[in-house]
Protein backbone atom coordinates (compact mmCIF):
# COMPACT_ATOMS: atom_id res chain seq x y z
CA UNK A 1 0.00 0.00 0.00
CA UNK A 2 1.27 3.47 -0.87
CA UNK A 3 2.23 5.75 1.99
CA UNK A 4 -0.32 8.46 2.74
CA UNK A 5 0.70 12.10 2.53
CA UNK A 6 -0.64 14.51 5.12
CA UNK A 7 -1.81 17.83 3.71
CA UNK A 8 -3.66 20.85 5.03
CA UNK A 9 -6.92 21.66 3.29
CA UNK A 10 -5.28 24.77 1.80
CA UNK A 11 -2.33 22.71 0.59
CA UNK A 12 -4.63 20.13 -0.99
CA UNK A 13 -6.50 22.91 -2.80
CA UNK A 14 -3.22 24.50 -3.98
CA UNK A 15 -2.02 21.12 -5.29
CA UNK A 16 -5.36 20.61 -7.05
CA UNK A 17 -5.09 24.07 -8.66
CA UNK A 18 -1.51 23.29 -9.71
CA UNK A 19 -2.69 20.02 -11.25
CA UNK A 20 -5.40 21.85 -13.20
CA UNK A 21 -2.81 24.38 -14.39
CA UNK A 22 -0.44 21.60 -15.48
CA UNK A 23 -3.25 19.89 -17.41
CA UNK A 24 -3.89 23.17 -19.28
CA UNK A 25 -0.13 23.42 -19.97
CA UNK A 26 -0.19 19.84 -21.29
CA UNK A 27 -2.93 20.72 -23.77
CA UNK A 28 -0.84 23.64 -25.02
CA UNK A 29 2.34 21.55 -25.16
CA UNK A 30 0.50 18.83 -27.11
CA UNK A 31 -0.74 21.46 -29.57
CA UNK A 32 2.78 22.88 -30.00
CA UNK A 33 4.22 19.39 -30.46
CA UNK A 34 1.62 18.60 -33.11
CA UNK A 35 2.47 21.84 -34.95
CA UNK A 36 6.20 21.05 -34.75
CA UNK A 37 5.61 17.55 -36.13
CA UNK A 38 3.54 18.87 -39.03
CA UNK A 39 6.05 21.60 -39.86
CA UNK A 40 9.17 19.49 -39.49
CA UNK A 41 10.56 17.59 -42.43
CA UNK A 42 13.87 17.08 -40.65
CA UNK A 43 13.87 14.46 -37.88
CA UNK A 44 16.81 16.26 -36.21
CA UNK A 45 14.75 19.41 -35.61
CA UNK A 46 15.65 20.77 -32.16
CA UNK A 47 12.29 22.53 -31.82
CA UNK A 48 10.56 19.19 -32.15
CA UNK A 49 12.85 17.59 -29.57
CA UNK A 50 12.31 20.52 -27.17
CA UNK A 51 8.54 20.20 -27.58
CA UNK A 52 8.70 16.45 -26.88
CA UNK A 53 10.83 17.03 -23.77
CA UNK A 54 8.50 19.76 -22.48
CA UNK A 55 5.47 17.50 -22.95
CA UNK A 56 7.20 14.64 -21.12
CA UNK A 57 8.16 16.93 -18.22
CA UNK A 58 4.59 18.18 -17.85
CA UNK A 59 3.23 14.62 -17.98
CA UNK A 60 5.67 13.57 -15.25
CA UNK A 61 4.60 16.53 -13.07
CA UNK A 62 0.92 15.63 -13.60
CA UNK A 63 1.63 12.02 -12.59
CA UNK A 64 3.43 13.23 -9.45
CA UNK A 65 0.60 15.60 -8.49
CA UNK A 66 -2.09 12.97 -9.12
CA UNK A 67 -0.17 10.46 -7.01
CA UNK A 68 0.19 12.96 -4.15
CA UNK A 69 -3.50 13.90 -4.25
CA UNK A 70 -4.57 10.25 -4.39
CA UNK A 71 -2.57 9.47 -1.25
CA UNK A 72 -3.54 12.68 0.56
CA UNK A 73 -4.95 12.63 4.05
CA UNK A 74 -6.26 16.01 5.19
CA UNK A 75 -4.94 17.34 8.50
CA UNK A 76 -7.67 18.72 10.71
CA UNK A 77 -6.26 18.81 14.27
CA UNK A 78 -3.28 21.21 13.74
CA UNK A 79 -1.42 20.95 17.02
CA UNK A 80 -4.42 20.96 19.35
CA UNK A 81 -2.50 18.70 21.73
CA UNK A 82 -0.31 21.66 22.72
CA UNK A 83 2.56 20.61 20.48
CA UNK A 84 3.69 21.70 17.03
CA UNK A 85 2.49 19.30 14.33
CA UNK A 86 1.71 19.27 10.64
CA UNK A 87 -0.48 22.20 9.68
CA UNK A 88 0.43 24.22 12.78
CA UNK A 89 1.06 27.93 12.27
CA UNK A 90 4.04 28.87 14.45
CA UNK A 91 5.65 32.15 15.48
CA UNK A 92 9.40 31.52 15.82
CA UNK A 93 11.89 33.91 17.39
CA UNK A 94 15.40 33.84 15.90
CA UNK A 95 17.69 34.42 18.90
CA UNK A 96 20.55 35.81 16.75
CA UNK A 97 18.56 38.35 14.71
CA UNK A 98 15.98 39.01 17.46
CA UNK A 99 13.26 38.79 14.79
CA UNK A 100 10.04 36.81 14.79
CA UNK A 101 8.69 34.94 11.79
CA UNK A 102 5.34 33.30 11.30
CA UNK A 103 5.40 30.02 9.34
CA UNK A 104 3.28 26.95 8.78
CA UNK A 105 4.70 23.45 9.21
CA UNK A 106 3.63 21.20 6.32
CA UNK A 107 4.68 18.00 4.53
CA UNK A 108 7.35 18.17 1.83
CA UNK A 109 4.92 17.93 -1.14
CA UNK A 110 2.91 20.84 0.23
CA UNK A 111 5.97 22.95 1.03
CA UNK A 112 7.02 22.89 -2.61
CA UNK A 113 3.76 24.34 -3.94
CA UNK A 114 3.62 28.07 -4.60
CA UNK A 115 0.86 30.26 -3.22
CA UNK A 116 -0.69 30.79 0.14
CA UNK A 117 -0.43 33.62 2.60
CA UNK A 118 2.27 32.19 4.89
CA UNK A 119 5.78 30.88 4.32
CA UNK A 120 5.83 27.11 4.75
CA UNK A 121 8.46 24.90 6.38
CA UNK A 122 8.65 21.24 5.47
CA UNK A 123 8.50 18.81 8.38
CA UNK A 124 11.59 17.10 6.97
CA UNK A 125 13.69 20.28 6.65
CA UNK A 126 16.34 21.02 9.33
CA UNK A 127 14.06 23.55 11.07
CA UNK A 128 10.96 21.40 10.62
CA UNK A 129 12.62 18.31 12.10
CA UNK A 130 13.63 20.23 15.22
CA UNK A 131 10.30 22.05 15.48
CA UNK A 132 7.95 19.06 15.41
CA UNK A 133 6.52 18.20 18.83
CA UNK A 134 7.75 21.42 20.50
CA UNK A 135 5.61 23.40 22.92
CA UNK A 136 5.21 27.15 23.19
CA UNK A 137 8.20 28.68 24.97
CA UNK A 138 10.64 25.89 24.05
CA UNK A 139 13.96 26.72 22.43
CA UNK A 140 15.89 24.57 19.99
CA UNK A 141 19.05 24.69 17.90
CA UNK A 142 19.19 23.91 14.18
CA UNK A 143 22.46 22.67 12.67
CA UNK A 144 22.75 24.04 9.15
CA UNK A 145 24.59 22.37 6.26
CA UNK A 146 27.33 25.01 6.36
CA UNK A 147 28.24 24.04 9.94
CA UNK A 148 26.53 27.03 11.54
CA UNK A 149 23.85 26.81 14.18
CA UNK A 150 20.70 28.88 14.60
CA UNK A 151 18.76 29.05 17.86
CA UNK A 152 14.99 29.52 17.75
CA UNK A 153 12.31 29.85 20.40
CA UNK A 154 8.67 28.89 19.84
CA UNK A 155 6.78 32.07 20.72
CA UNK A 156 3.27 30.81 20.01
CA UNK A 157 1.21 28.73 17.60
CA UNK A 158 -2.32 28.23 16.36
Amino acid sequence: MAKEIKLTREGFERLQATLNNEKARLEEATRVLQEQMEASADTEDTGLEDAKREKMNIEARIDELEDTLTRAQLIEDRGQDGKVGLGTVVVLHNEATKKDMKVQVVSAPEAGVLGGSLPRISDDSPVGLQLMGRKSGESFVVNLDNGKQVKYRVVSFD
